[in-house]
């Protein structure tokens, strides 16, 4: 059985480093999303996009592993888009008005890719098997960031907030500035790594 990880396929944007902030080209990817808002913290609806998000992920991890293709994979790290109406006004420290989209990236290498069938499948799978609220919410779309600035935040996400302004100051000083939405990348299990051991990678498109 052949074996994919697709973070190492794409380490460039996976991977950065805690030290310096660096500019990468996000081409245009697959995820499952659900939209919501409100604080992360406190949401019912964020913890049931979660839930939703990951059952259908693992669904079609072994789908495609147990199917003709017998590729077996990773399950990709939850991410996290975040934005307010106005986002000159966004705050790390205001999180009530918070709108955000969680989502997952799913395969699509060349060498195979998981289609809108697959997808479907697999929610009908995993609706007779779980009662989640948030499974109706969910879609399946492509989404492209194009040039835009990270790095790895070491630590709790109420401490983003010097790590958010590094990178805006890195994209101030190319001349350019932010576009689009704040968005992160999860690569640590938040229920059982202790806050400092957060391992989040931040990122921000710009124009």
């Amino acid at each position: 059985m052949k074996k994919i990880d697709f973070k190492k396929e794409l380490k460039h944007l996976y991977s950065p480093g805690k030290k310096d902030v660096i500019i990468v080209d996000v081409p245009e990817l697959n995820f499952l999303m659900i939209d919501g808002e409100g604080d992360p913290n406190t949401s019912q609806d964020y913890k049931d996009a979660i839930e939703a998000l990951f059952s259908v992920s693992y669904d079609i991890k072994f789908s495609i592993k147990k199917g003709p293709l017998a590729i077996d994979y990773g399950v990709m790290p939850l991410e996290g888009l975040w934005w307010v109406d106005d986002m000159s006004k966004f705050n790390i420290n205001e999180k009530d008005d918070w709108k955000w989209t969680a989502m997952i990236m799913q395969p699509g290498n060349g060498e195979f890719s998981i289609t809108n069938e697959i997808v479907k499948a697999s929610i009908q799978k995993v609706e007779k098997k779980k009662d989640l609220p948030a499974l109706p919410k969910l879609r399946f779309e492509k989404y492209k960031e194009g040039p835009s600035a990270q790095i790895m935040h070491i630590g709790p996400f109420s401490e983003e907030g010097p790590t958010i302004e590094r990178i805006h100051d890195h994209i101030g000083e190319n001349v350019c500035r932010p576009r689009g939405r704040h968005h992160e990348i999860y690569l640590s299990d938040f229920r059982r790594t202790a806050p400092e051991k957060l391992k989040t990678i931040i990122r921000q498109p710009f124009e």
